[in-house]
C-alpha cells in the first residue's frame, strides 16, 4: 500500500512540474524561440516624450565665519 501511495505522489508531482512548465513556456516560448535564433523578441517602441520640469533657482548661500568670544 506504501508503495502504491509512493507512486501516486510521484506521478502526481510529475504531472503538475509538466503543467507549470507548460504554463511557463506558453507565456515566453517565443521570447526563448527568438532568442534561440538570435533575433530581438520584440520591434521596440520609438515615441516622443516631452518632459516638462520647473526650474528651481535656489539662492547663494555663503558662509560667513561666526567669531566666539573669549571667555
Amino acid at each position: 500500500m506504501i508503495a502504491a501511495l509512493g507512486t501516486l505522489a510521484f506521478l502526481t508531482t510529475l504531472w503538475l512540474l509538466v503543467v507549470v512548465g507548460a504554463s511557463v513556456l506558453e507565456e515566453s516560448g517565443a521570447k526563448i524561440a527568438a532568442a534561440l535564433k538570435g533575433e530581438p523578441a520584440s520591434r521596440p517602441i520609438q515615441a516622443s516624450v516631452r518632459v516638462r520640469t520647473r526650474l528651481r533657482v535656489q539662492k547663494v548661500m555663503r558662509a560667513r565665519p561666526r567669531w566666539r568670544a573669549a571667555a
